[in-house]
């Protein structure tokens, strides 16, 4: 249940800075997210979360030292660049990220689909490029409002029509090699 509540607020992270930028000074903003990215790696005690947490513990106090918004609204473009070393890492282990989960939902994954899914995580990896970029110029040129905007909803509407697609194309393939 607390993994669940500290996604959630992970997730509504660009929400809660854009209304809390209204009411309280950039520093106090920093302690809620420090302790949920801090209860996510305790939870979850994966490698990846450890560099989260490491990683937002370093924006949140650059946060409360400066008293600024800035380094609060870098840590979609922090979890975006974990995820493109993850997934871009991945592609020079023998399985690739969603070849690990394809095969946890598919214990005899055939071997035509390796290739199919090596292709799917170098565009995620693209997809994580090109968010953190968008990410990155609204964090530092854009107002809170355009940033809340693109990382609080955009950027998930995005991540969703990328699902949505390569769901589309995975059974287009299937049905293929299940013709053939």
């Amino acid at each position: 249940m607390t993994t669940l509540l500290a996604s959630l607020l992970l997730l509504a992270y660009p929400l809660i800075v854009y209304f809390g930028l209204g009411l309280v000074e950039p520093r106090w903003l920093a302690v809620p997210l420090v302790a949920v990215a801090l209860l996510r790696a305790w939870r979850q005690r994966d490698r990846v979360w450890l560099v989260v947490a490491a990683g937002t513990l370093v924006l949140a106090v650059a946060g409360l030292l400066a008293n600024a918004a800035w380094p609060l609204k870098l840590y979609p473009l922090l979890i975006n660049a974990v995820l493109l070393a993850v997934f871009a890492a991945s592609l020079y282990s023998p399985q690739s990220v969603i070849e690990r989960l394809a095969r946890r939902m598919e214990p005899d994954f055939p071997p035509e689909g390796v290739g199919y899914t090596r292709k799917v995580t170098q565009v995620w990896c693209g997809f994580f490029l090109f968010n953190g970029s968008l990410s990155l110029l609204t964090a530092l040129w854009g107002d809170a409002a355009t940033w809340a905007l693109y990382n609080g909803l955009i950027s998930y509407l995005l991540m969703g029509v990328l699902f949505a697609g390569e769901w589309l194309v995975r059974r287009r393939v299937r049905a293929g090699r299940n013709h053939a």
